[in-house]
């Protein structure tokens, strides 16, 4: 990958004031408000230990697939809204929608079965 995972959400995230973690395999976890006593870290474990782990056949295991413009990449949503899975251009040869999902996907549950935080970027 050509941007470390922080350097991609830095250019991904819209809108100053929220501040996220990323974990270790690229998913991060949004929070959009947090209080200022808030455990940045602790919090975003919690909500991707929860809403992070794939269970096909559910709401857990659908994806949607967003083209990053600019790119390059994808963000790979979940059924949690402030949880996203960045996917770059050499993970996926060819960049087709169901692959990348399916890749993001896989990466989000790797994550939420690890939950090791690479990076948490405060912006309270």
């Amino acid at each position: 990958m050509a941007e470390s995972c922080p350097e991609a959400w830095r250019r991904i995230i819209v809108g100053a004031g929220k501040s996220w973690v990323v974990f270790a395999q690229g998913t991060c976890v949004v929070l959009p408000n947090p209080d200022p006593a808030t455990d940045l870290a602790a919090a975003a474990t919690a909500l991707l230990r929860e809403y992070g782990p794939v269970h096909v056949g559910s709401p857990a295991g659908d994806f949607d697939v967003v083209t990053l413009d600019p790119g390059p990449g994808w963000a790979v949503t979940c059924h949690h809204p402030d949880i996203l899975t960045y996917v770059a251009p050499d993970e996926v040869p060819g960049g087709e929608d169901l692959v990348v999902g399916l890749h993001g996907r896989g990466k989000r549950d790797q994550d939420a079965h690890e939950l090791k935080v690479l990076h948490v970027e405060d912006a309270r």
